[in-house]
């Protein structure tokens, strides 16, 4: 079982990372979760359907890569299947957001990629492609969401919303504002004509950069 302290640290960075992103506008409500790998078999989680606001540490359910809740917290999101299909895949990603923020989520509606209209992408990746529609809280999610994530840092779920993976819940929220400002800038250069796009070696070198980046 996983012990008492390291449990309580993740929850409660669960608990404040999601006031941080529904405070930046990238969900609102209950939508979309959070999540922190706290070892090889367990994840701490969003609750499902508590808003944001309002879930406290002992609130946050811990699941093992099952999706078995093995402590007292509330109902574990709804989404798990899908967190626990991309910690499974990578064991790189130890920690991941899923918002629902409205310009990546437009690019996710349409079933198109966000281009590298703006070199900020390469946090994400080269791109940050559309993956197979699948209805919410399914395993098919997660197999659709990690199938088109790759080797990348975000994904859009089509008719859905963002997910966005990294070493920490810091780093996998970052890359979700990044993909967000993204998707603005492009959807806002597609209104005035065609976006110029950064070219494929310069994006080898920006991914590297920011591999590095503090």
């Amino acid at each position: 079982m996983v012990s008492g302290d390291t449990s309580t640290t993740a929850k409660r960075e669960v608990v404040e990372k999601g006031v941080e992103i529904l405070e930046e506008g990238l969900t609102q409500r209950t939508s979309g979760n959070v999540s922190v790998r706290i070892d090889d078999d367990y994840v701490a989680i969003s609750p499902s359907g508590v808003p944001y606001r309002e879930i406290a540490i002992d609130d946050v359910p811990v699941v093992n890569m099952n999706g078995e809740v093995v402590d007292d917290g509330r109902e574990p999101s709804s989404e798990t299947p899908m967190h626990l299909a991309a910690y499974r895949n990578r064991d790189d990603i130890d920690a991941i957001v899923h918002t629902h923020s409205p310009y990546a989520t437009t690019f996710a509606a349409l079933g198109r990629p966000i281009d590298p209209a703006h070199y900020l992408i390469a946090f994400a990746g080269k791109s940050i492609e559309a993956a197979e529609y699948a209805t919410n809280g399914t395993p098919e999610l997660g197999e659709n969401a990690v199938a088109a994530l790759g080797d990348r840092n975000a994904v859009l779920l089509r008719n859905h919303g963002v997910l966005a993976v990294g070493p920490t819940l810091d780093d996998a929220h970052n890359v979700a504002s990044r993909v967000e400002y993204c998707a603005r800038i492009q959807y806002q250069a597609e209104q005035l004509g065609e976006p110029e796009l950064v070219d494929d070696a310069e994006l080898d070198d920006l991914i590297e950069y920011f591999q590095e980046y503090d």
